[in-house]
Formats: structure tokens, C-alpha cells, sequence
């Protein structure tokens, strides 16, 4: 295992002398990392545990892959002052179901142990749960800051939310955990798998956090929710575009977390920065370096002229999605978030405002111009997407 790599993205660890003591023993350890099916994607953020967890992997540990559908239904409260939105069950499946492929883009699946946590708690009937809430107290849930500073605010917590790190603790036991890996934010919730495991007569696991990657705003962490986020699966081009958007104060932390880069080749990207490089050139290099983990090298490269050509010489992409617009005239605003779906009304109105949408490369700030509809009309919505009328 390198050492150096594992420990740079690892903030704590409880207990360090137990899991040091494991890692020594050779015995094969069951190490467990969860991911709550919210939206479809893993992302940059999630990637960072993920690495880890393959030199675990390589070292001959047992690496379970838990997909959370149950703890889903309710939604992670951790960093939340408002109570989350309740996914169907048919969007938390569809949303699963692409976990499994993108995991195989870091681990080996076939020597990962892939569950589910509906396995267990389908099956429990109320008394059962009765059961197992009556191992912790109602105090000890509301100790934990994401439902204090709520509490202090005057927001509501619904109750189901207090179950959710109960949820997440009887996972542990369920799965004989030896190791949890999750980000520092989810410390309440580790813990709580240590406490439950000991009142059930395990062996309490050792908890690992890592660090967490802040989200292309440069201020919340990235997660899915803040759709500040970067898949692991975006087309290589879309992931290039996005590394290169992220704030130049965050240039060492991605190289540190989403890189297998080593710490002398990382400290050598500080310095040069550091010496008066120019801050773009360097995210060059890493926008390679991350694309290439997820797709080609030769990709990469293409992302990169690609992404040279449309912002350093303005011009647009080579392969340009064609969308199909059944209208002859419509307005702006309705035409951004046909082309580009994952957009709000409001989100789309904002963009326009702000002058981020160009029709065939004219600047449009109104959201109720409207515009004819005609075959090869170009689009571009903020820095990175750009479609044609196919029509």
C-alpha cells in the first residue's frame, strides 16, 4: 500500500493505533463506505474515499460498496438547515442502478462486496425498528450539530431525520464493518455505528474521514445537492471544461485529493505556482491529469485542444449536440431549458441575466426575447454547453 497517498487525503482516524494494529495483523478487513443514491452520479468529492479505499482493495481487504436505497427515503442530514426533498422509489432505483459502473471506473466490483440496505430493513416490522431506536436517546441524536444549529434557527427537523443516523449505524452492524470510511462531515454518523456496534456485541469499527473536496463555487463542499459538482462520467470534454472553471485558490487541493500525482510531483506544481506561473497553465495539467484517470489519455489530450480552441481562439466545439425544437418561434427562456434540462426556469432566468446564454453568438439578457427556430441555430448556455436545432 503507499502510505504517502493514503494518509494525504485522510483527515482522522478513530482510533489510529486500532486500525494501525489491523493493518499489521494481514487479516483481511471488512471495510465499508456508503453512498446515498440522490441523484445518478458519483462525483470528484466521492472519488477522493473511493482511491482510498482501492489501495485497500490491492492490499487484500474486503472493500463493501453499500448503496443506501432505505437511508435515501430519508436524505443525509449532515451539513442540511432545512429538511430534504422525499425521492420516489422509482428515482432512488433508476439513480442505483448507475452506481454499480461507475464504482468499476476505480475499484475491482468483482472483488467488491455490492449491497443494498434495503436487504435488511425491507424486511423489519415496526417492532423491530421499536427496537432498535430504543438503543439510543433522543438527546443523544439532537447532541449533533446539523440538528442543534437547526434547533438554535428555529427550523423544523421532521422526525424521520433522526432516524437517519440510526439507519446508517445498523448498516455496520449488519455488515460485521471492521472500517467506515466517510468525509469529516459524517462523523456523528460513524460514531454512531461504534456505539451501536458495541451494544450489540461487536467489535466497534474503526472509523476513517477524509477530507472533503470543495465544489466548483469554491465555497460548499462539492455534493450533488449544491450541484456544485463533477462526475465521474461526464464526457471528457464537459469534465476538462469544469476542472478549468474551478477557483485558482483550489489548484493544490484538487491536485492533493483527485490526483495519484505523488507528494514531491505535487509540491513541485506549489512551488511553480507559488514562482508566478501562470495559475491556467497549471490547471491545464491537472484537468489532464483528472481526465485521464476517468477516460483516455488520448481523450484527455482531445479535451484539451478542444478547450484550447473554444476559449483561447472563441470558437466552438467540433461536435456539437443537436437538439430537436418542435416550436417555430419560442422565447429565450423556455429555449434554454429545453436545450439544457437539468436547468430550473429560474436557474435558466438567471444565467440569461447574467449574459451567460449566446444565440448563433449573440449576446441575449432578456428571458422573454423570442427568437424563430431554424435548422443549425447554435445555443451556448454559460462556458460549457453549447447545442444545435436539428430541426
Amino acid at each position: 500500500m503507499n502510505k504517502d497517498f493514503f494518509e494525504r487525503g485522510i483527515e482522522e482516524i478513530i482510533v489510529q493505533s486500532s486500525f494501525e494494529e489491523k493493518l499489521k495483523s494481514k487479516k483481511p478487513l471488512r471495510i465499508k463506505m456508503g453512498f446515498d443514491p440522490t441523484r445518478p452520479d458519483i462525483h470528484l468529492g466521492h472519488a477522493v474515499g473511493l482511491w482510498k479505499l482501492k489501495e485497500l482493495q490491492d492490499a487484500g481487504h474486503k472493500i463493501i460498496f453499500l448503496v443506501g436505497d432505505y437511508t435515501t427515503k430519508i436524505g443525509d442530514p449532515s451539513g442540511r438547515n432545512s429538511t430534504r426533498p422525499v425521492l420516489t422509489d422509482a428515482e432512488i432505483e433508476q439513480n442505483a442502478r448507475t452506481y454499480f459502473d461507475q464504482v468499476g471506473k476505480i475499484l475491482n466490483v468483482k472483488k467488491a462486496e455490492i449491497r443494498a440496505n434495503s436487504e435488511w430493513f425491507a424486511k423489519m416490522s415496526f417492532g423491530d425498528i421499536l427496537q432498535l431506536v430504543g438503543k439510543f436517546t433522543a438527546a443523544q441524536i439532537l447532541e449533533r450539530d446539523d440538528f442543534a444549529k437547526r434547533l438554535d434557527m428555529g427550523n423544523d427537523i421532521s422526525l424521520h431525520e433522526l432516524l437517519y443516523p440510526v439507519m446508517q449505524a445498523y448498516d455496520s452492524v449488519m455488515l460485521r464493518a471492521d472500517v467506515e470510511f466517510g468525509g469529516t462531515d459524517q462523523k456523528f454518523n460513524l460514531l454512531a455505528g461504534r456505539d451501536l456496534q458495541k451494544k450489540m456485541g461487536q467489535a466497534p469499527q474503526n472509523v476513517v474521514m477524509v477530507k472533503l473536496l470543495v465544489g466548483l463555487d469554491g465555497k460548499e463542499k462539492m455534493s450533488k445537492s449544491a450541484d456544485n459538482y463533477i462526475s465521474i462520467t461526464e464526457e471528457s470534454d464537459q469534465m476538462f471544461g469544469k476542472i478549468m472553471s474551478i477557483p485558482d485558490g483550489l489548484i493544490i487541493d484538487y491536485f492533493s485529493l483527485c490526483t495519484l500525482l505523488s507528494d514531491k510531483e505535487i509540491e513541485k506544481v506549489g512551488n511553480n505556482l507559488r514562482n508566478g506561473a501562470n495559475p491556467r497553465d497549471i490547471k491545464l495539467l491537472l484537468a489532464e491529469e483528472i481526465v485521464t484517470l476517468y477516460h483516455t489519455k488520448k481523450e484527455s489530450l482531445g479535451a484539451k485542444k478542444e478547450f484550447l480552441n473554444r476559449f483561447s481562439k472563441k470558437e466552438l466545439p467540433t461536435d456539437i449536440p443537436e437538439i430537436s425544437i418542435p416550436e417555430k418561434n419560442i422565447d429565450i427562456l423556455t429555449f434554454v431549458t429545453l436545450a439544457d434540462e437539468s436547468l430550473s426556469k429560474s436557474d435558466a432566468r438567471r444565467v440569461i441575466e447574467q449574459g451567460g446564454v449566446k444565440i448563433d453568438g449573440t449576446k441575449i439578457t432578456d428571458p422573454l426575447v423570442e427568437i424563430g427556430i431554424k435548422k443549425g441555430l447554435v445555443i451556448q448556455i454559460g462556458k460549457l454547453k453549447v447545442y444545435k436545432v436539428k430541426k
